[in-house]
């Protein structure tokens, strides 16, 4: 995973924000975070929806393909409350919330409107667990 995450965020790096392959087209953030428990400094590239009416607003899922559990970047930022991202070629901080009840719902529907992967991925793990929705505001 790690190659396959470094090789994303290259290519995003050196077109600013953009990649091809299955994100083509899609919004890309790289997402600067630490490990909670390691202390570790770790980037992930992941699809992002914008807020359309807060422009300081992205929101990001902890899908994580449709796996049983929820990602470990997903915990690090919860616990952290802050990340750093990149967005094109722009990085800044962002305060991290997550989205619950029905605002969850809202968002979630929207990016499974738009990327029916996500609608997939939440068929893959309905009675398991939801997929967390995270709000990230630049400060």
């Amino acid at each position: 995973m790690s190659d396959w995450n470094t090789a994303i965020i290259n290519e995003f790096r050196e077109n600013n924000g953009k990649v091809g392959g299955a994100f083509e087209g899609a919004p890309m953030v790289l997402v600067h975070h630490v490990g909670r428990k390691s202390g570790t400094a770790y980037v992930t590239p992941m699809m992002y929806l914008p807020d359309e009416d807060d422009e300081k607003t992205i929101y990001v899922f902890a899908s994580k393909a449709g796996a049983p559990t929820n990602p470990a970047w997903y915990h690090n930022l919860v616990a952290a409350g802050t990340a750093r991202v990149e967005v094109g070629s722009d990085t800044y901080d962002v305060g991290v919330r997550e989205l619950v009840g029905p605002e969850r719902d809202r968002v979630f529907d929207e990016q499974a409107r738009r990327y029916p992967g996500f609608a997939g991925y939440a068929e893959k793990v309905a009675g398991i667990r939801t997929i967390p929705v995270l709000a990230l505001r630049r400060d």
